[in-house]
């Protein structure tokens, strides 16, 4: 029967969507997995809660291994610093720096007794400036005996005569002004560059660029001021003063009889660092002849390498750094036989309860991780805490020791950190292996036989 207003029941057809058939090895990844990490995390409390039942010996080995990862990273770091600090020293004089002086030549080889002091002369400087494997050569001449006098101040110093290519050889940063030139030294002017120390003893708070000083009765121009350099007050450097080389040997030439045309000292650079010892015999060579000597008499040379200063000094700071890394490495075995020690008491303390869990289904793999991952917590802990530490003391040196004579604060030096952390991981796997593997291998029935 049909009912006006109402529409008849229509029935849809019903569409089964068929599910995909489960993949029985994917769920059972998924499962393994999730077992896993509950067993893992199972593993990690119960590795957490045994070392929190025995803080005090915990936190002594620990500091052990902290100790030896702090001591290990600061020792390497102070002998860094004080490389940093030798190092940028020898720089402040000049790159590749090689000093000769007057000496005495020896009439016969090896006898001192007979032998006659001579000086260089400007000659000299000019054939060992075309010596092979020299870069460059400069004669200095030096008096001590400078007194200056501005309107404002007088004061004592060094004078030093100079060509213009010492300012290449030497460190000397320009803070005002200009350096000497050629022209400077061609028409024997007479213009002056002062040291950051001379300048404030003659024109305290005053500018000192183009003014005028009398230096031993003789007007010069200031033309330029150099930078301090170095640290501290003992820097001679700052207290010099600089005028070009024919103008010194004008006025201020070395006092004595038979002295013109001598200089007070020669500096040179080889062409290359690695040729250093090349450029100091062509340049012994040339001084032999001109004073009519035998270059091999080493007695007769009175010099300074700078260059193989900064080698010695380098291979002695390398066998520093070993020594002191030994230190550090020696301290840190100690600390990780610590932990070896307490984790092998700790597989003795807990004997009965390995033996239950394995009697409860616990495998060998189970057991093994609980006390790797002990000894894992402790060394990785206690690791962090000595970097942090080593950290920590360092930024605190840099202030304290910032302004340390022959010293730069120490630093974190890459390397050893990566040492640091190799020693650990290694540390890491002694100590909770072996004490793990024991304990994996008691078997069920002996441990539980055992007193708690």
């Amino acid at each position: 029967m049909h009912v006006e207003g109402l529409e008849p029941d229509v029935r849809l057809p019903t569409v089964v969507v068929p599910l995909p058939a489960p993949d029985p090895e994917r769920f059972l990844l998924q499962y393994r997995i999730q077992r896993q990490f509950e067993i893992g995390t199972d593993i990690g409390r119960q590795a957490v809660r045994a070392l929190w039942a025995h803080k005090l010996r915990s936190l002594l080995t620990m500091f052990g291994i902290a100790w030896g990862v702090a001591s290990l990273l600061l020792l390497v770091g102070m002998g860094e610093g004080f490389r940093s600090r030798n190092q940028r020293e020898l720089d402040e004089l000049g790159r590749n720096l090689m000093f000769l002086y007057p000496a005495r030549a020896p009439a016969v080889e090896g006898s001192l007794r007979s032998a006659r002091y001579y000086m260089l002369t400007y000659q000299d400087y000019l054939d060992a400036s075309r010596a092979p494997y020299v870069k460059v050569a400069v004669p200095v001449l030096v008096r001590d005996d400078a007194r200056a006098v501005s309107q404002f101040a007088s004061a004592n110093g060094q004078i030093t005569g100079v060509e213009p290519q010492y300012g290449d050889l030497r460190y000397l940063p320009i803070e005002q002004g200009r350096w000497l030139n050629w022209g400077d030294e061609q028409q024997k002017r007479n213009v002056i560059v002062l040291g950051d120390e001379l300048k404030k003893h003659l024109f305290p708070g005053q500018p000192a660029l183009d003014a005028r000083i009398i230096l031993n009765g003789v007007p010069f121009t200031v033309v330029g001021t150099v930078k301090r350099v170095g640290h501290g007050d003992n820097n001679s450097t700052n207290m010099r003063a600089y005028i070009p080389f024919r103008t010194m040997a004008a006025y201020f030439a070395l006092p004595g009889e038979n002295r013109r045309g001598t200089i007070s000292f020669l500096n040179y650079s080889p062409r290359t660092r690695e040729e250093h010892k090349l450029a100091e015999l062509e340049v012994h060579k040339v001084i032999a002849r001109n004073h009519s000597f035998d270059y091999r008499d080493k007695n007769a040379f009175d010099g300074w390498d700078t260059i193989q200063q900064a080698k010695l000094m380098g291979k002695l700071l390398d066998l520093m750094n070993v020594f002191l890394g030994s230190v550090g490495l020696v301290t840190l075995a100690l600390g990780a036989i610590g932990v070896i020690n307490i984790m092998l008491v700790s597989v003795g303390e807990r004997t009965s309860e390995i033996g239950l869990r394995k009697a409860v289904g616990a495998t060998k793999r189970n057991v093994l991780q609980q006390f790797f991952l002990e000894g894992l917590a402790i060394t990785g802990l206690s690791g962090a805490i000595g970097v942090a530490g080593a950290a920590g003391l360092t930024s605190l040196l840099r202030r304290v020791a910032a302004n340390a004579e022959g010293f730069d604060p120490p630093r974190i030096v890459p390397s050893s950190a990566l040492l640091a952390i190799g020693s650990l991981v290694i540390a890491a796997v002694a100590a909770g292996l072996y004490p793990a593997y024991k304990a994996a291998n008691l078997e069920p029935v002996e441990a539980l036989r055992r007193e708690p």
